[in-house]
């Protein structure tokens, strides 16, 4: 039975670079891209992180239902292409996919046996140092989004494993979701 990863957590968290470390550790887990209205960030490749759409085209996509969820997040659109996820899936492929916490949320309604996963940092000062180490985003902006990750955390503690990713050990961490996914993984079977 392939596992659906439902990976969670706050903007800066690190959730793109615990699944890029993922999947080169040959992990053979897939992760379709999600969409979104925003621009590119350095080293975001479209197809592969996200696919990178105009407003218009996203509404486009939402009248469709061509998308499991969408939220709008921080002035922009995210969503979920449904036809990406079922393909992967299809396969018998694990297939991770990265939301927001609102995504997740939206997801936990409708994939009943994924594993759920909040990652967070070991503090809200880490994340606020990722957060100005992207340099992408004003001061103002960034303490908007501290604000938000501590409600976010709560929500996402409620309804998902949490996973702390440590400050300078991604091994570690990804060590750890392995485990999780393990853990999921051999549940089901038994069930």
């Amino acid at each position: 039975m392939s596992n659906l990863l439902i990976l969670t957590g706050p903007s800066g968290v690190g959730k793109d670079s615990v699944v890029d470390l993922l999947i080169a550790s040959d992990y053979p887990i897939l992760r379709p891209p999600t969409m979104t209205t925003r621009a590119p960030r350095p080293g975001e490749i479209e197809g592969v992180h996200h696919f990178f759409v105009t407003p218009d085209k996203f509404q486009e996509h939402v009248d469709n239902q061509d998308l499991i969820e969408n939220a709008y997040v921080y002035g922009n659109r995210y969503g979920v292409p449904r036809q990406s996820v079922d393909v992967a899936l299809q396969d018998g492929n694990d297939v991770v996919i990265r939301v927001d916490v609102q995504g997740a949320l939206s997801l936990s309604k409708i994939f009943k046996e994924a594993c759920f996963v909040s990652l967070e940092t070991e503090s809200l000062d880490i994340l606020r140092d990722r957060l100005k180490g992207r340099a992408t985003e004003s001061v103002d902006v960034i303490e908007t989004r501290i604000a938000v990750a501590e409600e976010e955390i709560r929500t996402a503690r409620e309804f998902c494993h949490v996973l702390v990713n440590h400050e300078h050990d991604l091994d570690r961490t990804v060590r750890e979701l392995v485990q999780l996914l393990e853990s999921h993984s051999d549940k089901f079977k038994s069930n």
